[in-house]
């Protein structure tokens, strides 16, 4: 089946690893943004890892109209050693499709490997592409052209990882929308572009972070993969090891994505530099930044002076948000500021090996009456607490908990990353200048943490003033109405032109 017989959805939304069931800023502007547009329908597709039971966080909103899971990767039941015949050239097509599609050949090799699988005589199937002889011997050609200098065992698992995932996303069914958006690029931006080849239907893309580059610090961090090319120091060594492949990947995924889209939007000006990097094409790029409801958090009141002196990071606990290093700043501010609270507000089960490591980390600190994990939380409770709020990300687009901090009169400590800087300090065409709302820090960079930290915790005058001018900041320039008005505008444009 490759499209449901519902009737077309306005828009379809096509999520990855996050809405409905990963609670977090990208999955509370996704359902932002679909309560924002009562006048469309929406349907919804959430790519996830596998067909795992899971427990949704977010009740659908009422112009939700269609929603369907697409694990990329699905138990299959038994291996099809002998799937029948096949001409030569179609395996060899998709043999130099595969391998192209990496090497960054963009959006016309996707619609060739979309138009192999298409044709019911070639007889792709998931079971002949992923258990069967054909599926050793794309293993085995694909080796060949991508990494014949490096270990044969760790390529086949990270094939059918990588692969995998891509056949999932030909075979599965699409649904019916006049137009696409999707939220990232990776396999979520893959079936978008299958969407635009398919069926013509105008394509969309927000980027909050950039996805190949989170998929970059997360593949050069990652233990499971084995460095098995010795490059020595050299810098002429064109060898293509394991990390390379995966890294090019997704690049190449971003491409065809890129090559799909008839608009590229992001947060803020700096993101359209890498999407141009990886072929964005000038015209179609805009920039939207991301809102906020800031009735909700500026009626809050601030932390009072004499309460106890409170710092909170509000996020996942996972390796992108480097919540260690976070931890080893607030051991370092508690040897100056008696009576320190330190909080960790967000949920914890998503990577449960990391956060027992972070957990590890604040037993070695003895930061156990000082620092406490609370789970998933609705964060406005606990505004009026906290006196600073800290950002510790390895990559970030535009944290909404910034600007809903910043809206309650809270200063921020955060990395340089995204829009961060832009947000703490303001635009460089901002007028008047309303002055910094925090401090900007470097990445994994525990003692700079901290002493901004406990700078603004011991100024009370400065925390203030720094809070404020964060307030005025939000309030003047990242209200939620003006980027729903920005996304109505867009949909509009974009439905205007789907044919219907």
């Amino acid at each position: 089946m490759r499209a449901d017989a519902r009737p077309p959805a306005d828009i379809c939304l096509i999520v990855e690893g996050c809405y409905p069931y990963v609670p977090g800023g990208v999955s509370t502007w996704v359902d932002w943004l679909i309560k924002g547009n009562p006048h469309l329908t929406f349907t919804i597709v959430a790519i996830v890892a596998d067909a795992a039971p899971r427990e949704p966080r977010f009740l659908m909103p009422d112009n939700v109209v269609g929603f369907d899971d697409l694990p990329l990767a699905t138990p299959i039941p038994a291996l099809a050693w002998w799937d029948g015949e096949r001409p030569a050239a179609v395996e060899a097509a998709v043999a130099d499709a595969l391998t192209a599609l990496v090497n960054g050949a963009g959006l016309d090799t996707l619609r060739h490997l979309v138009e192999l699988v298409l044709d019911p005589a070639n007889r792709l199937t998931p079971r002949a592409l992923m258990a069967s002889q054909l599926s050793w011997r794309l293993t085995c050609a694909t080796y060949e052209r991508l990494m014949p200098h490096a270990s044969f065992l760790h390529f086949f698992w990270a094939w059918r990882a990588l692969f995998g995932g891509l056949f999932a996303i030909l075979a599965a069914p699409l649904p019916r929308a006049r137009a696409y958006h999707t939220i990232s690029t990776g396999y979520a931006g893959l079936l978008a572009a299958r969407a635009a080849i398919e069926t013509g239907a105008p394509v969309l893309i927000t980027e909050h972070g950039i996805y190949t580059n989170e998929r970059r610090v997360e593949i050069l961090m990652a233990e499971w993969i084995r460095d098995t090319v010795d490059k020595g120091l050299s810098l002429q060594d064109s060898r293509v090891d394991l990390r390379d492949v995966w890294i090019k990947t997704f690049e190449a995924h971003a491409r065809v994505c890129y090559g799909a889209c008839r608009r590229i939007v992001t947060l803020y000006e700096d993101n359209q530099r890498l999407q141009r990097a990886l072929g964005a094409e000038e015209g179609r790029l805009a920039v939207i930044p991301n809102g906020i409801d800031i009735a909700r958090f500026a009626h809050l009141p601030t932390a009072a002076d004499d309460a106890p002196p409170t710092v909170a990071l509000i996020g996942r606990v996972v390796p992108i948000k480097d919540v260690k290093s976070f931890i080893d700043a607030v051991a370092i501010v508690r040897e100056t500021v008696p009576g320190l609270c330190a909080l960790v507000l967000g949920p914890t089960e998503e990577d449960p090996v990391y956060f027992e490591e972070c957990r590890g980390r604040v037993a070695e600190h003895a930061l156990e009456g000082t620092l406490t994990f609370t789970g998933p939380v609705n964060i406005a409770d606990y505004m009026a607490r906290i006196h600073v709020m800290a950002l510790t990300s390895l990559s970030e687009a535009q944290p909404l908990v910034i600007l809903e901090a910043g809206a309650a009169g809270i200063p921020s400590v955060a990395t340089d990353v995204g829009a961060c800087r832009e947000m703490i300090e303001g635009r460089a065409d901002e007028t008047p200048r309303l002055g910094a709302g925090g401090e900007v820090t470097r990445l994994v960079d525990p003692a700079q943490t901290a002493a901004a930290i406990a700078g603004l915790l011991r100024d009370t005058h400065r925390r203030r003033a720094c809070g404020e001018a964060m307030r005025e900041r939000v309030r003047r320039h990242y209200g939620s109405a003006d980027a729903l008005a920005a996304y109505a505008r867009t949909y509009a444009d974009l439905l205007a032109t789907d044919g219907t």
